[in-house]
């Protein structure tokens, strides 16, 4: 069965009258090369476990099966569960799972289902609901070591951005926050069916087992940066100052940030994660 092969995927999805949900954001990857990539930089081995989030019709799912040990693909879409069946039917090492990846216990299904094994996160995700998804796995410190996800361009910009740049903003602080993003490549509309009206990217990100900073307070420390970039316009005293998350005055704020050795009229955007890090840790003192 070779899915990568559009008039092949055809005939697999037609006896089952499968229709393509624009809700849920459904476009299959078919090119063989991104398929590689994805396989590659999520670095699978005979001792690894994947969780594929919208497996689709199995095209990516087959790949992983043929480089894992075993993989768990969580599909939302009822319609596409026997399409998967009979498309993943000569591997023994997958299970399906009907379930919205925002409401699944994936620490569970670890725990049942991967445990002992060296988790990974592979995903061509659904552009509506991309940052959601990461910040479960993120939030829920989910103990995979990579997610290897294709996004759309301007979100993996975003995850990837250095400060002081147009896409530097929360998701970039976060995403810098828990782990080591980097770009594997690019697919553009016609690698997938239907056609997105948008690049793609597929992004890795390696996953340490603690932050790549660390913070005396987790909680204040996103909400500075929540704060930051809540107003890009403001500088980052009156964005911190005036935050509803944040109670401290704007005398205080101004005097840590001048401490910092830094302007007083500087933007949020401009800090490093480290420097918001520091903020943070100087605020949780006062």
């Amino acid at each position: 069965m070779k899915l990568t092969n559009p008039s092949e995927l055809k005939r697999l999805l037609e006896p089952y009258g499968f229709s393509f949900s624009k809700s849920l954001g459904q476009n299959f990857l078919i090119d063989e090369n991104v398929l590689d990539s994805i396989c590659e930089s999520a670095n699978l081995t005979e001792n690894s476990g994947v969780i594929e989030i919208g497996p689709g019709a199995g095209t990516l799912t087959r790949e992983l099966c043929k480089n894992a040990k075993k993989v768990i693909a969580i599909e939302i879409d009822k319609a596409l569960l026997p399409v998967l069946k009979e498309s993943l039917a000569e591997f023994d090492n997958v299970e399906v799972i009907n379930s919205d990846i925002l409401k699944t216990d994936l620490q569970s299904i670890i725990n049942d289902k991967l445990n002992g094994l060296d988790i990974a996160v592979a995903a061509n995700l659904p552009y509506y609901i991309t940052t959601p998804i990461i910040m479960k796995i993120f939030e829920e410190r989910i103990p995979v070591r990579s997610m290897t996800v294709m996004v759309q361009k301007e979100v993996a910009d975003r995850m990837t951005a250095k400060p002081g740049t147009k896409d530097y903003g929360a998701l970039s602080v976060a995403v810098q926050y828990y782990s080591k993003p980097k770009i594997v490549c690019s697919a553009l509309p016609h690698c997938f069916m239907p056609q997105p009206k948008v690049a793609s990217i597929v992004v890795n990100m390696d996953i340490p087992n603690e932050p790549i900073i660390k913070v005396k307070n987790e909680k204040l420390f996103f909400a500075v940066v929540k704060s930051a970039f809540g107003q890009r316009r403001k500088t980052l005293v009156n964005s911190v100052s005036n935050s509803p998350y944040i109670n401290i005055s704007k005398q205080d704020i101004t005097k840590v940030i001048s401490d910092m050795g830094l302007d007083i009229n500087i933007r949020g955007e401009r800090l490093s994660l480290e420097q918001f890090g520091e903020l943070s840790d100087r605020l949780s003192e006062i």
